[in-house]
């Protein structure tokens, strides 16, 4: 399952070549400890601005404010401020793919992604700065090491290089927000990412598995990942209890429905909901084979899913059913967003496009 969990992650944020085999959890054996590897040259580089980044590959899209902003592979971040209509591009000082992004006001929000880095905007995704990165990563994870695993973990990070990227990112306010992603990397911050906190010693994890989605939903905290795994935190992020799912295969993505209750979804088109905290489980019908690679909360409260297709699924009775919506389109997409006039919007292998009609409102 984790070979399949790798080829959809490859598909999904285009990655060149598979992510390196060695585990942080089982590092490999060096006769001497070489000397940390230069910082590759595009975490200085700014992105290439250029008329064809209109028409690049888009791996996440939000909304900030009354503009959308879209970030996806070379650092390219695209704007748009008319509902999706039209787009311009932004600055940003990395030619790092970028695969995911989240505002937590109108003016201040993250991206993350590949080779570890955390980017930072305080004007709506106008400017960008960079925060963090997987050099400083791995210097983080050395000064935080008091086990020897720990110890060890840290030395893999720094002998391997930057080369594991942050898959996804969740702030509940403008200081507190985590960065998860490859090999069970996960890191906390309490200052808006001025400073990073290793997180992995709060979520046990003995595989190292991926963790791709972090959401909170009521009053808990849920991490998810590959071969089935979930982790539920009760007490603000302090620690994180592994919950019993009933599907072994990758989860991609975390819904939080309004009243709390909760979707996870992921490979072959696969969504389970709980109403009850993850202590209980329902498939959830989707009649679709591809896999789940996004979900938003619409403006009226409503869910929506996106497969890896085109799909769009909604449900208007906090997750329990889905409907696929009559304005679906089949294209190669990875991430969705709902502009401020209704529309939704999706990102994907060929930019961003703004979908012709609006969900129904109707019960499915």
């Amino acid at each position: 399952m984790r070979g399949a969990a790798m080829k959809i992650l490859a598909i999904l944020s285009l990655l060149a070549a598979a992510l390196p085999a060695p585990s942080l959890a089982q590092p490999q054996p060096q006769p001497q400890s070489p000397p940390a590897a230069l910082p590759p040259a595009v975490l200085s580089l700014p992105a290439i601005v250029s008329a064809k980044a209109r028409g690049a590959a888009m791996l996440a899209v939000a909304r900030a404010g009354k503009r959308l902003v879209a970030v996806g592979e070379r650092g390219i971040v695209l704007l748009s401020d008319d509902d999706g209509a039209h787009w311009r591009q932004a600055a940003t000082p990395v030619q790092v793919s970028l695969v995911a992004v989240q505002f937590v006001t109108q003016q201040q929000g993250w991206a993350t992604g590949h080779l570890g880095v955390v980017l930072h905007t305080t004007d709506a995704g106008l400017t960008w700065h960079k925060q963090f990165d997987g050099v400083q990563a791995a210097a983080a994870m050395a000064r935080a090491a008091t086990t020897p695993e720990a110890v060890r973990a840290a030395r893999q990070m720094r002998e391997d290089g930057p080369d594991k990227p942050f898959l996804d990112l969740y702030f509940s306010d403008e200081r507190n927000g985590y960065i998860l992603g490859a090999y069970h990397l996960l890191f906390r911050t309490t200052d808006g990412g001025k400073s990073w906190q290793p997180w992995q010693e709060h979520a046990a994890n003995p595989k190292s598995l991926h963790l791709y989605a972090m959401r909170a939903a009521g009053n808990a905290l849920y991490l998810a990942g590959e071969q089935g795994t979930l982790w539920r935190s009760l007490d603000g992020g302090a620690s994180f209890e592994a919950l019993a799912t009933p599907y072994k295969g990758s989860y991609f993505g975390l819904l939080a429905a309004p009243g709390g209750a909760l979707v996870a979804y992921g490979l072959r088109g696969n969504a389970w909901w709980s109403g009850d905290q993850g202590r209980s489980w329902r498939q959830v019908e989707t009649g679709l084979q591809q896999s789940l690679t996004a979900g938003i909360v619409l403006d009226d409260g409503s869910l929506a899913l996106l497969s890896q297709g085109g799909d769009i699924l909604l449900s208007r009775d906090a997750g329990r059913t889905f409907a696929r919506a009559p304005g679906s389109q089949p294209l190669p997409a990875a991430a969705l967003a709902q502009a401020a006039d209704g529309a939704l919007v999706v990102a994907g292998l060929r930019g961003v496009q703004r979908l012709p009609s609006s969900p129904p409102h109707n019960t499915p």
